[in-house]
């Protein structure tokens, strides 16, 4: 019978996991009927339709005519939410994914905690070839959820998922960025209203269901309960306290503490097996074997299966993992390895689960582990994490441990971890039982709504973490204060009354958060000043908004504002800026989650002679008119320099203040050639590197908006020469669109011809040949095709120049090298040239002589340069032939090491490659 509108007919539970998507549901009319698994329909061969527990979070995206359309009919019909045609999702996508390579996309959810790509870019599956066509991270993230919804609905026609009591699980230890991304993916699938619900406060509330009729006895000598979650692409560390009153019959719980975020789980597993069967295969192998990242996702899928089979109870001695041959040799180049229960029980227990004391700390750095883009963990050992997470909770050590996830199938690895925390608290622990470690989390959801209604025990404690707000933009002191502390109860709002922020209406504001999940010292209360330097503190991305008075859009005036806090029943953070005059009058801050840097705040502060500064730019630039001589406008660089320090030493903080103030007086710019030529110098100088402050994507908007008008004094060749120059120096902050726009003018300035150039438009901005290459070798967001296209174009110029000036040499290894960089700055690396062309651009390196011309080895270390990421990395008898090339005309040794290993770029090397140093405290993570 069909429920009226707007009321719920079941509670759901879906948990959207890396490995799995699971969901269980309750009727909300009779509860007593217990919790149920939503089977799932899902294609489990071609034509073969079946229910199933579970949904593999995985998606298969077959070539044109690979499958037949009879073969991918579901018993519903609805579009791909990623708009990728007859994409296949479930149990098929993972037999075909394990039999095709370079065509699955899979860790979507790890993706969607990656701040340093863009989480809405087509880059999955990862690595893959040109044709197969490419889903982003949210896209993918939406599309199990828009699956889900559709097989629910078919079943359930009556009461389709989007009117349920719907709650979705997150790990405990996704940040305020990769919440807000779950919840835009959830709203793609059509899945508006719902609730998060951290997966180990999951996990405990499906054991609170299971034994609701004999809670004192299971938690009897209970005090402190550990949850451990190790999915297939996180693990996540809970802290539950219990408590019995005497008036009370049941006991009360309390969250005390959750984990920072890891990538470390089944998948981090599945790799190092692959790696060790590639190795035994490559022994076997003509001149070794070393697969590319296809295949090697390929080969991780055949040992997934493997460990899933060695780790289950009554597992075989040992299993085959076969790795078919591609191509041609499908047959011939098939090969097969042996591995044993033994050999993986002790691989994945002392490599993921060592014996280590209390007292140690999980080592902090750079990714160890940079497989198919994602920045795993640099220490596998989840034992190690565990206990620096409970060095940052003091207090008694846990007296009990509920495990969940897939791996603890293994009795060994469960035995590992209770024997580890026992050896640390010299006593006993108590293991919770789990009988299913697959659906727990999606019942546990369901159980938790049940709790909302009061139906069912509920865990208290409040938001897992302080909020704090950073003070100041770049202050040295590093202080911050308590905005929303740590326990406040979902759905209050939390007003700063101690502070307030005058804000000019019209104008965009940002604020910088950071946020902890330590306890120790005094917990931080509302208003509480910090040092962010004492403490395990992780920063937010910025908050940032354009505040309008609804009434009146047009008003500039300034206000005075309070910022409202409050942790939403849904389970995100919200900032309001509330007026304090009005409070009615509130704007909602937004996350700013686009990948990009925020300076580092040991940036110096803005040096006091900054309005002296802005009154110079008044004079050159204002709207008063003013008689200034033309040396004036011209040595208006000199002169700030005089008061501010050399230009070099501006911090981004200041250099935002100029730029603002240039962009105030644009218009000032079109007096004369000179007024130009400084003002394009200026701002390009004070933009750059086109992001790093949290308004830069706002300040790069209205820069944008002088594009299509070009100069004005278009016949002064200095003047379009600092046009290039600026938008050179901003290519960061521009989006894949813009940098295509001006890759049409630097391909129109080099290839039109004399007719063509006739009939330029005013508006099109001459560029010289120099000009182009240094904008053509910045443009790091346009598709990698079009960058070989550019890396060809240099090569052709070399060899037409060379020999002529070794500066006309340099400017194009220098271009070359920036093209062809396996690293990125501001670009994402799905985005650089295939390794192919890249191999092909280093045998031609190799036949200069790099003695002679040192800026071929410069842009060689570039293109070789280390990322560990298989789709990007040249081979490795290429690899060993350009690093002894460095060896033997004496390179700096920081240029062999980042081609021989993963290595942060030096400052040297990054001013060079970019062509400029950054502005001091920016630093790129790259």
């Amino acid at each position: 019978m069909a429920k009226a509108r707007g009321t719920a007919a079941y509670l759901v539970g879906i948990d959207l996991g890396t490995t799995n998507t699971v969901v269980a549901y309750a009727d909300a009319s009779d509860t007593s009927a217990g919790l149920r698994l939503f089977d799932i329909e899902q294609l489990l061969a071609p034509g073969e339709v079946g229910p199933r527990p579970l949904l593999p979070s995985l998606r298969f995206h077959p070539a044109a005519g690979e499958l037949a359309q009879d073969a991918l009919r579901l018993p519903w019909s609805t579009p791909d939410v990623a708009g990728v045609q007859d994409a296949v999702t479930g149990t098929l996508a993972r037999v075909l994914g394990g039999q095709v390579p370079g065509r699955l996309v899979a860790s979507a959810k790890s993706w969607l905690s990656h701040a340093q790509v863009d989480r809405h870019a087509p880059i999955l599956p990862w690595g893959a070839a040109d044709d197969v066509a490419r889903v982003s991270p949210v896209a993918a993230s939406a599309s199990y959820l828009a699956y889900v919804r559709a097989a629910w609905n078919a079943r359930f026609p009556d009461a389709p998922l989007e009117r349920q009591e719907l709650v979705l699980t997150i790990p405990a230890s996704f940040d305020e960025g990769a919440r807000a991304l779950t919840v835009e993916a959830a709203n793609i699938a059509g899945l508006p209203a719902l609730r998060l619900v951290e997966e180990p406060q999951a996990a405990f509330y499906d054991f609170l269901h299971r034994h609701r009729d004999d809670l004192r006895v299971q938690l009897a000598g209970t005090r402190r309960i550990l949850v451990v979650d190790v999915g297939g692409g996180t693990t996540d560390f809970s802290l539950i306290d219990v408590s019995f009153d005497e008036d009370e019959n049941e006991p009360q719980f309390t969250r005390s503490g959750v984990g920072n975020h890891l990538i470390l789980g089944g998948d981090n597993m599945d790799l190092a097996l692959a790696h060790l069967v590639e190795t035994r295969m490559a022994s076997g192998a003509d001149g070794g074997m070393k697969l590319s990242a296809a295949r090697l996702s390929q080969l991780m899928e055949r040992c997934r299966a493997a460990k899933e089979v060695l780790l289950s109870q009554d597992a075989p001695d040992k299993a085959t993992v076969t790795l078919l041959g591609a191509g041609s040799r499908l047959i011939g180049g098939t090969r097969s390895v042996e591995i044993t229960r033994e050999e993986v029980a002790t691989m994945i227990i002392d490599g993921f689960f060592p014996l280590v004391d209390a007292s140690d700390m999980a080592r902090k750095g750079r990714a160890g582990i940079v497989a198919f883009g994602l920045p795993y963990a640099q220490d596998a050992a989840i034992t190690r994490h565990l206990a620096s997470f409970l060095q940052q909770h003091p207090g008694a050590l846990p007296d009990t441990l509920l495990l969940n996830g897939g791996v603890f199938r293994a009795d060994a690895l469960a035995r590992r971890l209770a024997d580890t925390l026992t050896h640390w608290r010299g006593a006993p622990v108590t293991v919770l039982h789990n009988d299913n470690p697959d659906v727990a989390v999606a019942r546990g959801a369901v159980a938790y709504a049940l709790a909302r209604r009061g139906q069912a025990p509920r865990i208290g404690g409040g938001s897992p973490r302080s909020y704090f707000l950073v003070l100041g933009d770049a202050g040295k002191d590093q202080r911050a204060v308590c905005i929303l502390p740590r326990g406040a109860n979902s759905g209050e709002e939390i007003r700063l009354l101690e502070r307030r922020f005058a804000l000019r209406l019209g104008r965009p504001v940002r604020f910088h958060l950071a946020s902890s999940t330590g306890e120790t010292g005094t917990p931080p209360q509302l208003g509480h000043i910090v040092d962010l330097k004492d403490g395990d503190f992780v920063r937010l991305p910025p908050l940032a908004s354009v505040l309008h008075d609804p009434a009146n859009p047009a008003d500039k005036r300034e206000i005075t504002v309070q910022l409202a806090t409050v942790m939403t029943e849904v389970g995100t953070l919200e900032v309001h800026c509330v007026a304090e005059d009005k409070a009615s009058l509130r704007w909602l801050l937004e996350f700013q989650l686009r990948a990009g840097e925020d300076p580092d705040d040991d940036a110096d502060t803005v040096p006091p002679r900054v309005r002296e500064a802005l009154d110079k730019i008044e004079r050159i630039f204002g709207g008063k008119a003013q008689k200034v001589e033309p040396k004036e406008v011209r040595q208006l660089r000199q002169h700030l320099e005089q008061g501010l320090g050399g230009r070099e030493g501006w911090d981004t903080a200041l250099l935002r203040q100029l730029f603002d103030a240039l962009l105030q007086r644009a218009r000032g710019r079109r007096r004369s050639a000179e007024h130009e030529r400084v003002w394009l110098n200026l701002a390009g100088w004070c933009l750059r590197p086109g992001y790093g402050d949290a308004l830069d994507s706002w300040r790069i908007d209205q820069l944008w908006a002088m594009f299509d008008t070009g100069v004005q004094h278009h016949k002064d060749s200095q003047v379009c020469a600092e046009w290039w120059t600026l938008w050179r120096r901003v290519t960061g902050g521009l989006d894949a669109a813009r940098q295509l726009r001006l890759l049409d003018d630097f391909a129109f300035n080099l290839q039109a011809d004399a007719a063509q150039r006739s009939s330029r438009p005013v508006t099109l901005v001459n560029g010289s040949a120099d000009d182009m290459l240094r904008l053509g070798a910045s443009l790091e967001r346009i598709p990698g095709s079009y960058k070989a296209e550019v890396g060809a174009w240099l090569l052709k110029r070399l060899e037409k120049t060379r020999g002529r000036t070794d500066a006309g040499d340099a400017h194009s290894l220098w271009a070359l090298a920036r093209v062809g960089a396996r690293q990125p700055f501001h670009g994402s690396a799905h985005e650089v040239v295939d390794a192919q062309t890249a191999a092909e651009w280093l045998d031609k390196l190799l036949m200069l002589d790099w003695k002679k011309t040192e800026a071929a080895a410069f842009a060689a270390s570039h293109i070789a340069r280390m990322t560990g990421d298989r789709s990007r990395d040249i081979g490795d008898a290429q690899r060993a032939a350009i690093i002894a090339r460095l060896k033997g005309i004496g390179a700096p040794d920081t240029w062999i090491a980042m081609v021989r290993e993963m290595v942060q770029l030096d400052e040297a090397s990054t001013k060079r490659i970019l062509g400029e140093a950054l502005p001091p405290g920016l630093k790129l993570l790259a």
